[in-house]
């Protein structure tokens, strides 16, 4: 029997905590909001997040941070704006005997980094670190509905070990050494996913989605590839696969929030409407990323006008259809 810690009572950090409580593990989860445990704590779920899903008795609930003490597993579960706070608050409490496991997908705004190198930046270069990944919305993995994710990590041993903690009937964990190209993967689909719902708000159909989540792909793989990643990776789960799902369920709250833009209300306001929207704040990251590597991302470039720029979503769709003929596959995509 592992010690887990899970760091973020949101829906994923709580369906995680379920699945290992259920393969006969000892879980805590922590809060940095005494309201929201108490809230579970008395409703006996969480109402908003993961409304439907019993959390047991047994799964401890906390807002002081030094639950971390004694854990074998910290997985951290919080949105990618809050990853580095969390990460220093946690950081007195973890020790070398610790693997530490991120599950958040996105990218730091300010510094443009992904979230193991945030990680790496706030611990101990020796510390053991997974990214969990892949296409896994946390309303299904609670009610135990069959999932495959990926463990990524440059410590195969680590990696292995999280596969082994969390692995269950319900879910299948793949292990993979391609840590960057991973994180990218499941950072850029919310912005493709944002798109997609875009699209979707605008009232278009199945030939505009595909197209869509088709080139959308290319871009990712672009700029995944620019920064090291490999390429088989973005026809994995943490790529594709990851891409299908948040693009096509009304569990994503990226999609739910471009619906909204598509349907014409304001991007701030569907953000502040559906909650974290991770795609929003990643779409400036990638935007800045692809200029500084000279990477061409065309959908990219018009959702970013969308959202920061006062764009025009009609506008945008004319822009991308209308570019210069090409080859599908040219080497160079300009």
């Amino acid at each position: 029997m592992a010690n887990i810690t899970i760091l973020g009572s949101g829906g994923f950090g709580l369906c995680l905590a379920l699945t290992a409580y259920r393969n006969g593990h000892a879980v805590k989860v922590w809060s940095r909001f005494p309201d929201e445990i108490e809230a579970i704590r008395k409703d006996g779920e969480h109402k908003q997040k993961l409304p439907g899903v019993p959390i047991p008795n047994e799964v401890e609930l906390t807002s002081s941070i030094d639950c971390i003490n004694g854990s074998d597993l910290v997985i951290f579960g919080i949105p990618s704006r809050f990853v580095r706070d969390t990460v220093r608050l946690a950081a007195p409490y973890i020790t070398s005997s610790m693997i530490v496991v991120n599950s958040g997908k996105g990218l730091e705004e300010s510094s443009l980094k992904t979230l193991s190198q945030v990680f790496r930046e706030e611990l101990s270069d020796e510390m053991p670190l997974v990214i969990l990944t892949g296409p896994s919305h946390a309303e299904e993995v609670g009610i135990g509905v069959p999932t495959t994710i990926v463990a990524a990590s440059d410590d195969e041993k680590a990696a292995a070990a999280v596969q082994e903690i969390l692995s269950s009937q319900t879910l299948r964990i793949y292990i993979s050494s391609d840590v960057i190209g991973c994180e990218i993967g499941g950072a850029l689909k919310n912005i493709i996913a944002l798109c997609a719902g875009v699209c979707d708000g605008l009232g278009f159909g199945d030939n505009t989605k595909a197209a869509l989540m088709t080139r959308g792909m290319n871009e990712i793989t672009k700029l995944g590839l620019a920064m090291g990643g490999k390429r088989e990776t973005f026809g994995g789960l943490s790529g594709v696969g990851d891409l299908i799902v948040t693009c096509c369920s009304m569990h994503s709250r990226n999609r739910r929030a471009g619906i909204l833009i598509g349907e014409g209300m304001s991007p701030e306001e569907a953000v502040k409407t559906v909650g974290t929207v991770e795609g929003y704040y990643c779409c400036q990251a990638a935007w800045e990323l692809a200029h500084k590597l000279g990477v061409s991302m065309p959908i990219t470039d018009q959702l970013h006008n969308i959202l920061f720029e006062g764009g025009d979503v009609k506008n945008a769709l004319s822009e991308l259809m209308m570019r210069p003929r090409k080859r599908e596959w040219d080497s160079v995509d300009k």
